[in-house]
């Protein structure tokens, strides 16, 4: 009895099962229409919506000039389609519109999903003609009936093409215009500029005016005037008193006679300043000077006040006795002064 059931029942199973699977796969297709009513000449949006398993291909139709006899088509828009859960929706839009007023049906619209043919749901679209005016209903009357054989547009209301009109005037629409100005001002600032550094240059032999560089001894004798302000030694700070006279009298050495005094020991720097000048004052100046500073520095040497400020006195000589002579004045500037 069993085996009788199950000789009966199994092909059943078998032909439902894959009739659901088939029915599974099937695509489904929906017609819609935005707006559902418009006036002649306007357009409205025809969507078709397909579901389908997102590897089946669909064929949508291709209409060249009309769905149906007055209802045409303007363009047809490319579909957009979004997959979820291995399901496709897909929309393919298509542009219509009409110059007759009448109530259209459409019955289907068809798809091909690669096996078979499947219709969607029938719509329609509702075509209407303007709204006249009593008097140009009338006029129209009159035209029909043969009552005149002139056309007054303006009892028709049929007005003509208005011109161009000029856009208001909006100032931030000209902002490109006011910054091509701007350039050019900079462009001729920029040539003018140019153009009075090379006469410069060409009158005064250079293009920007070179700083002020003070003689050596010029610059020595401002810092010693400096540290003597100061008052260091007053304040019981001696061994930054001599470290400031010495610095001072190293960089000037240096700028003076291109000597590395600044790494020369202060034998080194006394043996140097004997080939340079022959004058005994100015190497006994600077003997009492190094010989202070060397015990003030190294063996703590508690100096008197004597002692200070003879340091500061003998390096205002040292630099005044060894300072570059003055250049010899101008011929020209002699004789302008003369003239004068």
């Amino acid at each position: 009895m069993r085996k009788i059931i199950l000789y009966i029942f199994l092909p059943l199973f078998l032909l439902i099962s894959i009739n659901h699977r088939s029915f599974a796969q099937r695509a489904s297709v929906q017609a819609t229409v935005q707006p559902a009513e418009i006036q002649i000449g306007e357009q409205a949006l025809i969507n078709l919506r397909v579901i389908a398993p997102k590897d089946q291909t669909i064929q949508f139709p291709v209409y060249q000039k009309e769905i149906i006899p007055g209802l045409e088509v303007l363009t047809m828009l490319p579909p957009d389609t979004v997959i979820e859960n291995n399901v496709a929706t897909m929309n393919f839009k298509y542009v219509v519109t009409s110059f007759d007023s009448t109530l259209y049906y459409i019955p289907n619209m068809p798809i091909f999903d690669g096996i078979d043919t499947i219709f969607s749901n029938s719509f329609g679209l509702k075509v209407t003609s303007p709204v006249l005016k009593d008097s140009t209903v009338a006029y129209l009357e009159k035209m029909n009936t043969g009552q005149t054989d002139s056309i007054d547009f303006q009892q028709l209301q049929l007005n003509d093409i208005k011109p161009l009109q000029k856009p208001p005037f909006v100032w931030t629409d000209y902002l490109w215009l006011l910054w091509i100005i701007l350039g050019f001002i900079l462009l001729l600032a920029i040539i003018a500029l140019i153009i009075i550094l090379v006469l410069r240059k060409k009158k005064k032999g250079y293009f920007f005016t070179p700083p002020v560089v003070l003689p050596p001894h010029v610059r020595a004798i401002q810092e010693l005037d400096k540290l003597k302000a100061e008052k260091i030694w007053q304040q019981g700070r001696e061994k930054e008193y001599y470290t400031k006279i010495t610095d001072i009298l190293r960089t000037y050495m240096f700028e003076r006679y291109r000597m590395n005094a600044m790494e020369m020991t202060s034998g080194e720097i006394l043996t140097e300043i004997r080939k340079k000048s022959d004058d005994e004052s100015v190497y006994n100046n600077l003997v009492q000077i190094l010989s202070v500073a060397d015990m003030v520095k190294f063996a703590k040497h508690k100096p008197y006040a004597d002692e200070n400020d003879l340091s500061l006195m003998n390096a205002y000589f040292f630099v005044n006795q060894t300072r570059e002579p003055d250049p010899l004045p101008d011929k020209k500037e002699i004789e302008k002064e003369i003239t004068n």
